[in-house]
Protein backbone atom coordinates (compact mmCIF):
# COMPACT_ATOMS: atom_id res chain seq x y z
CA UNK A 1 0.00 0.00 0.00
CA UNK A 2 1.41 3.41 -1.08
CA UNK A 3 1.78 6.33 1.84
CA UNK A 4 -1.02 8.04 0.25
CA UNK A 5 -3.38 4.69 0.12
CA UNK A 6 -2.30 4.14 3.54
CA UNK A 7 -3.11 7.70 4.79
CA UNK A 8 -6.51 7.84 3.50
CA UNK A 9 -7.42 4.61 4.79
CA UNK A 10 -5.98 5.93 8.36
CA UNK A 11 -8.50 8.92 7.66
CA UNK A 12 -11.46 6.57 6.80
CA UNK A 13 -10.98 4.79 10.14
CA UNK A 14 -11.43 7.84 11.84
CA UNK A 15 -14.38 9.37 10.32
CA UNK A 16 -17.27 9.23 13.14
CA UNK A 17 -20.92 10.65 13.51
CA UNK A 18 -22.88 10.65 16.94
CA UNK A 19 -26.70 11.20 16.07
CA UNK A 20 -28.84 12.55 18.36
CA UNK A 21 -31.75 14.73 16.54
CA UNK A 22 -35.10 12.36 16.85
CA UNK A 23 -35.82 9.46 17.75
CA UNK A 24 -38.37 7.09 16.52
CA UNK A 25 -41.25 5.16 18.56
CA UNK A 26 -44.03 2.07 17.87
CA UNK A 27 -46.19 4.80 20.03
CA UNK A 28 -45.20 7.83 17.52
CA UNK A 29 -44.94 6.30 13.90
CA UNK A 30 -47.92 5.64 11.69
CA UNK A 31 -49.40 2.96 11.83
CA UNK A 32 -49.61 2.79 7.57
CA UNK A 33 -45.76 2.99 6.36
CA UNK A 34 -46.31 4.81 2.85
CA UNK A 35 -47.88 7.83 5.40
CA UNK A 36 -44.70 7.78 7.63
CA UNK A 37 -42.85 7.62 4.28
CA UNK A 38 -44.39 10.88 3.32
CA UNK A 39 -44.39 12.54 6.46
CA UNK A 40 -40.12 12.35 6.87
CA UNK A 41 -39.65 13.13 2.95
CA UNK A 42 -41.55 16.26 3.20
CA UNK A 43 -39.76 16.66 6.78
CA UNK A 44 -36.54 16.19 4.75
CA UNK A 45 -37.79 19.38 2.45
CA UNK A 46 -38.39 21.78 4.75
CA UNK A 47 -35.38 20.72 6.89
CA UNK A 48 -33.15 21.33 3.20
CA UNK A 49 -31.87 18.10 2.58
CA UNK A 50 -30.24 18.27 -1.09
CA UNK A 51 -32.20 16.11 -3.47
CA UNK A 52 -34.88 14.73 -0.75
CA UNK A 53 -35.64 12.41 -3.91
CA UNK A 54 -32.54 10.88 -4.45
CA UNK A 55 -32.18 7.31 -3.97
CA UNK A 56 -30.51 3.80 -4.76
CA UNK A 57 -31.79 1.54 -6.49
CA UNK A 58 -30.34 -1.82 -6.38
CA UNK A 59 -31.63 -4.50 -8.98
CA UNK A 60 -29.94 -8.03 -10.07
CA UNK A 61 -28.11 -8.54 -13.09
CA UNK A 62 -28.86 -11.89 -15.04
CA UNK A 63 -26.09 -13.51 -13.89
CA UNK A 64 -27.47 -12.85 -9.80
CA UNK A 65 -24.99 -9.66 -8.97
CA UNK A 66 -26.29 -6.95 -7.70
CA UNK A 67 -26.26 -3.69 -9.49
CA UNK A 68 -27.05 -0.06 -7.92
CA UNK A 69 -27.26 3.38 -9.40
CA UNK A 70 -29.03 6.85 -8.19
CA UNK A 71 -32.40 7.66 -9.26
CA UNK A 72 -34.94 10.31 -8.21
CA UNK A 73 -38.36 9.65 -6.94
CA UNK A 74 -41.06 11.44 -8.89
CA UNK A 75 -43.93 10.34 -6.51
CA UNK A 76 -45.58 7.91 -4.84
CA UNK A 77 -49.14 6.76 -6.82
CA UNK A 78 -51.51 4.65 -4.80
CA UNK A 79 -48.92 3.16 -2.44
CA UNK A 80 -46.29 2.88 -5.13
CA UNK A 81 -43.12 4.43 -5.80
CA UNK A 82 -42.59 5.81 -9.20
CA UNK A 83 -39.37 6.28 -10.88
CA UNK A 84 -38.88 7.38 -14.64
CA UNK A 85 -35.60 5.71 -16.97
CA UNK A 86 -34.76 4.39 -20.48
CA UNK A 87 -36.21 0.74 -20.43
CA UNK A 88 -33.44 -0.04 -22.74
CA UNK A 89 -30.91 0.53 -19.73
CA UNK A 90 -29.17 -2.02 -17.78
CA UNK A 91 -31.50 -1.30 -15.16
CA UNK A 92 -34.37 -1.54 -17.82
CA UNK A 93 -32.81 -4.92 -18.54
CA UNK A 94 -32.59 -6.25 -15.36
CA UNK A 95 -35.82 -4.90 -13.69
CA UNK A 96 -37.63 -6.81 -17.14
CA UNK A 97 -35.62 -10.01 -16.12
CA UNK A 98 -36.29 -9.88 -12.20
CA UNK A 99 -38.70 -6.87 -11.24
CA UNK A 100 -37.93 -6.81 -7.59
CA UNK A 101 -35.30 -4.02 -6.65
CA UNK A 102 -35.43 -2.16 -3.40
CA UNK A 103 -35.23 1.59 -2.63
CA UNK A 104 -32.45 3.43 -0.19
CA UNK A 105 -33.11 6.90 1.00
CA UNK A 106 -30.54 8.71 3.00
CA UNK A 107 -31.26 11.62 4.60
CA UNK A 108 -28.33 13.42 6.62
CA UNK A 109 -29.71 16.36 7.93
CA UNK A 110 -32.07 14.53 9.62
CA UNK A 111 -29.90 10.92 10.81
CA UNK A 112 -32.82 9.34 9.00
CA UNK A 113 -32.51 6.30 6.13
CA UNK A 114 -35.53 4.36 4.28
CA UNK A 115 -35.26 1.22 2.89
CA UNK A 116 -38.01 -0.31 0.67
CA UNK A 117 -38.26 -3.56 -1.14
CA UNK A 118 -40.59 -4.59 -3.02
CA UNK A 119 -41.72 -6.05 -7.01
CA UNK A 120 -41.87 -3.51 -10.13
CA UNK A 121 -44.03 -2.90 -12.77
CA UNK A 122 -43.96 -0.44 -15.70
CA UNK A 123 -45.90 2.24 -15.54
CA UNK A 124 -49.00 2.62 -17.79
CA UNK A 125 -48.07 4.63 -21.27
CA UNK A 126 -50.51 7.55 -20.05
CA UNK A 127 -48.81 8.00 -17.08
CA UNK A 128 -45.28 7.92 -18.52
CA UNK A 129 -46.91 10.50 -21.03
CA UNK A 130 -48.16 12.87 -18.59
CA UNK A 131 -44.83 12.78 -16.83
CA UNK A 132 -42.64 13.20 -20.00
CA UNK A 133 -45.26 16.13 -20.12
CA UNK A 134 -43.56 18.20 -17.64
CA UNK A 135 -39.98 17.66 -18.51
CA UNK A 136 -37.71 19.95 -19.45
CA UNK A 137 -37.46 20.11 -23.04
CA UNK A 138 -33.70 19.84 -23.04
CA UNK A 139 -34.22 16.44 -20.90
CA UNK A 140 -36.56 15.58 -23.66
CA UNK A 141 -34.69 15.64 -26.44
CA UNK A 142 -32.02 13.62 -23.93
CA UNK A 143 -34.19 11.23 -23.58
CA UNK A 144 -34.47 10.34 -27.25
CA UNK A 145 -30.55 11.60 -28.07
CA UNK A 146 -28.77 9.31 -25.31
CA UNK A 147 -28.79 5.52 -25.90
CA UNK A 148 -28.61 5.00 -21.79
CA UNK A 149 -26.08 2.34 -20.78
CA UNK A 150 -24.69 1.59 -24.53
CA UNK A 151 -20.69 1.82 -25.23
CA UNK A 152 -20.27 5.39 -27.12
CA UNK A 153 -17.17 6.47 -29.14
CA UNK A 154 -17.04 9.74 -28.09
CA UNK A 155 -19.37 12.73 -26.36
CA UNK A 156 -19.77 13.96 -29.80
CA UNK A 157 -22.63 10.99 -30.70
CA UNK A 158 -24.34 12.48 -28.01
CA UNK A 159 -23.84 16.05 -28.96
CA UNK A 160 -24.77 14.86 -32.78
CA UNK A 161 -27.36 13.11 -31.21
CA UNK A 162 -29.40 15.97 -29.49
CA UNK A 163 -28.68 18.75 -32.27
CA UNK A 164 -30.46 15.90 -34.23
CA UNK A 165 -33.55 16.10 -32.37
CA UNK A 166 -33.69 19.65 -31.53
CA UNK A 167 -33.52 20.02 -35.00
CA UNK A 168 -36.27 17.38 -35.71
CA UNK A 169 -38.76 18.41 -32.90
CA UNK A 170 -38.03 22.79 -33.54
CA UNK A 171 -41.26 24.67 -32.90
CA UNK A 172 -43.34 21.32 -31.73
CA UNK A 173 -44.30 19.05 -28.76
CA UNK A 174 -41.50 16.34 -28.43
CA UNK A 175 -43.31 13.09 -27.69
CA UNK A 176 -42.10 10.81 -25.53
CA UNK A 177 -39.99 7.95 -26.92
CA UNK A 178 -41.32 4.31 -26.54
CA UNK A 179 -37.86 2.96 -24.71
CA UNK A 180 -38.65 5.47 -22.40
CA UNK A 181 -41.04 5.62 -19.38
CA UNK A 182 -41.74 5.11 -15.76
CA UNK A 183 -41.44 2.22 -13.34
CA UNK A 184 -43.52 1.50 -10.12
CA UNK A 185 -42.62 -0.28 -7.14
CA UNK A 186 -45.03 -1.57 -5.24
CA UNK A 187 -43.59 -1.70 -1.34
CA UNK A 188 -43.43 -5.40 0.87
CA UNK A 189 -41.42 -4.26 3.13
CA UNK A 190 -39.93 -1.01 4.31
CA UNK A 191 -37.83 0.19 7.10
CA UNK A 192 -37.33 3.46 8.94
CA UNK A 193 -33.70 3.97 10.61
CA UNK A 194 -33.32 6.77 12.50
CA UNK A 195 -29.28 7.68 13.91
CA UNK A 196 -29.16 7.98 17.64
CA UNK A 197 -26.25 7.84 20.23
CA UNK A 198 -23.95 5.41 20.76
CA UNK A 199 -24.97 3.73 18.00
CA UNK A 200 -28.17 2.72 19.47
CA UNK A 201 -30.11 3.75 16.26
CA UNK A 202 -33.75 3.24 16.29
CA UNK A 203 -35.20 0.20 13.25
CA UNK A 204 -38.88 -0.36 12.75
CA UNK A 205 -39.57 -2.98 9.76
CA UNK A 206 -42.91 -2.58 8.65
CA UNK A 207 -43.88 -6.01 6.85
CA UNK A 208 -46.53 -6.64 4.31
CA UNK A 209 -49.34 -9.09 5.51
CA UNK A 210 -51.59 -11.57 3.24
CA UNK A 211 -54.52 -9.65 4.02
CA UNK A 212 -52.71 -5.88 2.99
CA UNK A 213 -52.33 -5.25 6.26
CA UNK A 214 -48.73 -4.02 7.69
CA UNK A 215 -46.76 -5.44 10.70
CA UNK A 216 -44.54 -3.30 12.38
CA UNK A 217 -41.55 -4.63 14.16
CA UNK A 218 -38.33 -2.84 15.84
CA UNK A 219 -34.91 -4.43 14.68
CA UNK A 220 -31.86 -4.38 16.64
CA UNK A 221 -29.43 -1.49 15.20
Amino acid sequence: MSEQQDETAKLLSLIRSDYSKHQLSENDVEQNPILQFLKWMKEGIEAGQPEPNAMTLSTVTAEGKPASRIVLLRGVDEGKFAFFTNYTSNKGKQLAGNPYASLNFFWYQLERQVKISGKTEQCSPEFSDDYFATRPRESQLGAWASPQGEVIESREVLVNNFEHYAKLYEGKTIPRPPHWGGFLLNPEKIEFWQGRTGRMHDRLIFNLQGDGAWKISRLAP
